[in-house]
């Protein structure tokens, strides 16, 4: 049972799941003093997954450092659609990857993947060289497919995109924990939201295979736009949705002639 002063002092900070996160914390925790420390942590408003280094994704267990973008659950539909248009074998990418998480499950899910991740910011590459890079997949630093080994041009069979999708004007609506912990590069998309995922289907027509598919999460409210955008590079796309999760998905395809 977790220590009720734990609870207390948890609730208190306003943690709706006091409960759970007190047994969390205290499995983390060396010893009471460490313990202490944690509490205090998450009851300052340091999102849970950063006390405790780790977020529980799509059955994997993905570390998480301090300052680098929480894999979010409804997130895991994203990835299970992804992991269902694999092939053995095949060639996936892991575009604003993160911690990884999403590169991690497609390695650890689809017999066989060739799976490289990659992202902008320094502190997300360190972290996903740890998720990614010891199940057998390689992390580059950069912007969008600018690192990625021109030997992958039009040959990614799977390109996940977990791309920026707030408004620049919306970043201040969003809680505490994302906007003043998480790097905001990972957080804001643009005037309308969808700046970057404009620039990844403009990059994916030549670094997808024929037949290969580019999965991208957003918001119910911009899918119209977000197919809009991806549809104007010539490539075929659908909407999908999870209401349990409260997650919007855009599949697009690239023509088998194309």
């Amino acid at each position: 049972m977790p220590d009720l002063g734990v609870v207390e002092r948890l609730r208190a900070a306003g943690c709706v799941f006091a409960e759970e996160e007190a047994e969390l914390l205290r499995a983390a925790a060396a010893g009471p003093a460490e313990l202490d420390v944690m509490v205090g942590q998450r009851a300052a408003g340091l999102p849970l997954e950063h006390v405790v280094g780790w977020a529980e994704f799509g059955g994997l267990r993905i570390e998480v450092d301090g300052g680098v973008f929480v894999p979010r659950r409804r997130t895991e539909f994203l990835v299970a659609e992804a992991v269902s248009l694999a092939r053995p074998g095949a060639v996936c990418v892991d575009l604003c990857c993160g911690s990884g998480a999403a590169g991690a499950v497609l390695l650890a899910s689809v017999e066989g993947a060739e799976v490289h991740a990659a992202d902008i910011e320094p502190a997300a590459v360190r972290c996903a060289r740890r998720n990614v890079e010891p199940r057998g997949g390689r992390v580059y630093e950069g912007d969008l497919f600018e690192p990625l080994p021109d030997a992958l041009r039009g040959r990614i069979e799977v390109l996940v995109a977990n791309v920026p999708y707030v408004p620049s004007e919306d970043v201040a609506l969003l809680p505490a924990e994302a906007r003043e912990h998480e790097p905001l590069v990972a957080l804001d998309g643009g005037a309308d939201g969808l700046d970057v995922l404009r620039r990844v289907a403009a990059g994916a027509v030549e670094w997808l295979a024929p037949g290969g598919h580019l999965l991208v999460e957003t918001s119910e409210r911009q899918a119209d736009r977000a197919v809009a955008a991806i549809t104007e590079r010539g490539l075929t796309a659908r909407v999908l949705e999870d209401e349990e999760l409260y997650a919007t998905v855009v599949v697009a395809t690239r023509g088998q002639g194309a």
